[in-house]
């Protein structure tokens, strides 16, 4: 058994200049590594701070749309309620002025209804009137002698007390 020397085989060498090149290097590479890390952990932390920041705000505006919301559909139902008001009470207007009008054209037909039997009663006791006036006269000019004249008129002022009192009465 051949024994060589610890520093004659290549796995020893090569360990010896991994631990030499971390004791050069090592601490530049931590400081290099743990700043990569630092810089990545920061960056996360910021990111994490924005989504908060941003749910936060988003969340403010979700209750702000909501109550916003909630208004709107109160003043749409006040709204509502109103129209359907004001729907009611012009439906009522409109009606009372329908009947109103029927009111109106009513009155207006039995005016002239009335008007009408007014005129042909007239017409009738004025045509009664003409004839009776022509049959007098025929009557009177055929008929009435002096002595039957005088007659007529005694018995007309006879019975003008009596029709005198009842047109009073």
């Amino acid at each position: 058994m051949h024994h060589e020397s610890f520093f004659a085989e290549p796995a020893n060498w090569v360990a010896i200049a991994y631990v030499v090149f971390f004791l050069l290097f090592g601490r530049k590479l931590w400081g290099v590594i743990t700043g990569l890390l630092d810089a990545r952990t920061n960056a996360v932390r910021a990111e994490l701070d924005e989504a908060r920041r941003l749910r936060d705000e988003a969340e403010a505006l979700l209750r702000d749309a909501s109550t916003r919301r909630e208004a709107a559909i109160t003043e749409a139902n006040a709204l509502l309620e109103g129209a359907r008001a004001e729907a009611v009470r012009l439906a009522a207007a409109a009606e009372a002025e329908a009947r109103a009008s029927a009111d109106r054209r009513e009155r207006l037909a039995l005016d002239r209804i009335a008007a009408a039997e007014k005129a042909a009663v007239d017409d009738v006791r004025t045509a009664a009137a003409d004839i009776a006036a022509t049959a007098a006269e025929r009557v009177i000019r055929q008929d009435l002698t002096a002595t039957a004249d005088s007659a007529l008129i005694d018995r007309a002022i006879g019975g003008l007390p009596s029709a005198l009192g009842r047109r009073a009465a």
